[in-house]
């Protein structure tokens, strides 16, 4: 397993969740995750509309691959660990963090302050 294969096992992890193959994606988990996907799906803005590999690093004994997945009811990008299982990369735990809202636009100059 290498970082290669992590980061195209991820795509098509993210391409099946975008296209609403839940089957297939459930390919890509441990037993465990696979046992518990419920949990793993309530995190997701259902339904996807663009979902990509935003990157892979090796920590540890582990690769962790985000993606960021975007829906009608948001964004997320979803921490993905993922180890060698049977021979090939299989995410092993999934988190979450919630898409960061746009910092709100300051103007250039300071309002005058009203005199009292």
């Amino acid at each position: 397993m290498d970082e290669q294969s992590v980061r195209e096992h991820a795509q098509d992890y993210a391409d099946a969740l975008r296209s609403g193959d839940m089957g297939e994606a459930a390919k890509a988990m441990s037993p465990e995750l696979q046992r518990n996907m419920g949990s793993v799906v309530a995190m997701l803005p259902l339904p996807l509309t663009a979902a990509t590999v935003e990157s892979v690093e090796m920590t540890g004994k582990a690769y962790v691959a985000v993606l960021h997945l975007v829906g009608d009811e948001g964004a997320i990008r979803l921490e993905t660990r993922w180890k060698e299982r049977d021979g090939k990369p299989t995410i092993v735990e999934a988190s979450h963090q919630p898409e960061e809202p746009p910092p709100l636009a300051l103007d250039e100059e300071e309002p005058a302050e009203a005199e009292t």
